[in-house]
């Protein structure tokens, strides 16, 4: 699995984990969901992202956007 495919993974798991538990635990979870949309709006536009950093590290292969 290559880096981006990995990073878009993790990030959908977050948005909809945190999705759920906002509408079926407590609404305060929205938080999490805006949190993951911000870092990947700030990382479209810096290339930076502490989960590709993370996966990298875990010997993801490189992909197109993050290497």
């Amino acid at each position: 699995m290559s880096l981006d495919s990995a990073v878009m993974r993790f990030a959908g798991v977050v948005v909809l984990t945190s999705a759920l538990l906002a509408h079926f635990v407590h609404p305060a979870w929205i938080y999490l969901t805006m949190f993951a949309g911000a870092n990947m709006l700030q990382a479209s536009f810096t290339g930076f992202c502490p989960a590709a950093m993370v996966f990298k590290a875990m010997g993801a292969k490189p992909g197109c956007t993050f290497e």
